[in-house]
């Protein structure tokens, strides 16, 4: 995954004729941590989990990303993670770099006091890592809300202090900002309203199909519902379903809650159930692919029918289906700008932890809102000027902003006097 990152900062170097400084100080992450964290499970024996944290970038300020708990984490992965947050957080214009964290670990095997201990085991493995100033972590996969205030509560009592600023996403007992919780998923939304009359999208009229059924899934559909666009697939891990008159997801995620599936939810017209697969071949204008990474791959990019590609998951296309969608006229709106918006009000919860001062939720809206605007109508007009994919158009917009702070300490040419 990370040398699949690197071919986009290439192609971005190329596109801006960047000083060769530049890649070669971003192609590899500056620091990465690895730690086995042994936890003493319920029945009191003991059990190992791979750890890891990775700050990839700093130049623009102390790194910034979430920790994820998941059975399939790996050192590839985290890197990668940390390289496109680096570039997501230079694309919103934050003062942050790029970090990373996680756990190989099936969080629905472990009791919630395995989990807690699991939570704190984290922290302490990694606290001379992280800091306020350093590496501020955030919540990501299966890390929610109480996760993150074990950290949280965690890393207070190995400094020694309260320190709400090191960890971003907190409940709002904690020091957390309202807004949080829908944040990614009302960016992404806003990104696509701003991109309406662009891409020639009528929200009366347009249909939406998302995979993937948490938090930021659920909360995109909701926001879309809501303003006339009409959802007709919908999935989580066990499966999906299709309504071609249309689901309310209100009523879809009532249904999960009672089930535990989207499986069985009722539309309103003639309901069926649907594979994920299913779900992302579906006929529609919009596809928002909400879930993990490598879902639309060289196999079935072929049978991929929406218009539009909304990317609320990090790296949900593989590099061959991003090319094949792109050369067959589909356009993509990357993750590293759709889904800016989960960083960009945790960059708020950061400034309101240092300054003690909290903001009311129309103001954290107003800021994420007029955000994602300006950085999607920037990101667009480059994609026009330079006729290149929405995906370059993001990497170069961020890549800019990285190099006019790596090219301000002085580069090769500087050092030569030419």
């Amino acid at each position: 995954m990370l040398a699949n990152a690197r071919d986009n900062l290439r192609a971005a170097c190329d596109q801006l004729n960047i000083h060769p400084d530049v890649y070669e100080e971003l192609k590899w992450p500056r620091e990465t941590l690895a730690s086995t964290l042994l936890i003493r499970m319920d029945d009191g024996s003991r059990r190992a989990f791979k750890a890891w944290r990775c700050r990839y970038n700093d130049r623009r300020g102390p790194t910034k990303g979430g920790v994820r708990f998941h059975p399939n984490v790996s050192l590839d992965e985290i890197e990668t993670l940390s390289f496109w947050m680096t570039f997501k957080c230079a694309v919103a214009n934050l003062p942050f770099g790029g970090g990373k964290g996680g756990v190989c670990v099936d969080t629905k095997q472990l009791s919630p006091v395995e989990l807690e201990r699991l939570s704190r085991a984290y922290i302490e493995a990694f606290a001379p890592f992280i800091g306020p100033d350093r590496d501020i972590m955030a919540p990501d996969m299966y890390t929610n809300g109480i996760v993150i205030a074990w950290m949280s509560d965690e890393y207070s009592s190995i400094t020694g202090q309260a320190s709400p600023t090191a960890i971003t996403g907190k409940p709002l007992a904690f020091g957390g900002t309202v807004g949080r919780v829908d944040a990614t998923a009302r960016g992404g939304y806003y990104t696509l309203r701003q991109l309406e009359k662009s891409l020639d999208l009528d929200p009366d009229n347009a249909t939406v199909a998302i995979q993937g059924f948490g938090n930021v899934g659920y909360h995109c559909a909701k926001l879309l519902h809501a303003d006339g666009y009409k959802i007709v697939g919908i999935s989580d891990s066990s499966g999906g379903v299709y309504d071609p008159s249309g689901l309310d997801p209100l009523a879809v995620m009532q249904h999960k809650h009672e089930t535990g599936s989207v499986q069985g939810a009722k539309g309103h017209g003639e309901t069926r159930d649907i594979s994920n697969a299913e779900l992302l071949e579906l006929e529609c204008d919009v596809l928002v692919p909400a879930a993990l990474e490598r879902q639309v791959t060289a196999e079935n990019c072929g049978r991929i029918k929406a218009r539009v590609i909304l990317e609320m998951a990090n790296g949900p296309l593989s590099p061959e289906a991003d090319r094949a969608l792109t050369q067959a006229g589909h356009i993509i709106v990357p993750d590293i700008l759709a889904n800016a918006g989960g960083v960009t009000v945790s960059h708020l919860e950061w400034v309101q932890n240092r300054s003690g001062f909290y903001w009311d939720e129309s103001r954290v809206r107003d800021h994420l809102k007029t955000t994602m605007e300006t950085e999607t109508q920037a990101v667009w007009t480059l994609h026009n000027e330079m006729e290149i994919s929405m995906r370059e158009a993001a990497y170069v917009h961020g890549l800019r902003r990285i190099a006019e702070s790596v090219e301000a300490r002085g580069t090769q040419a500087y050092f030569d006097g030419s």
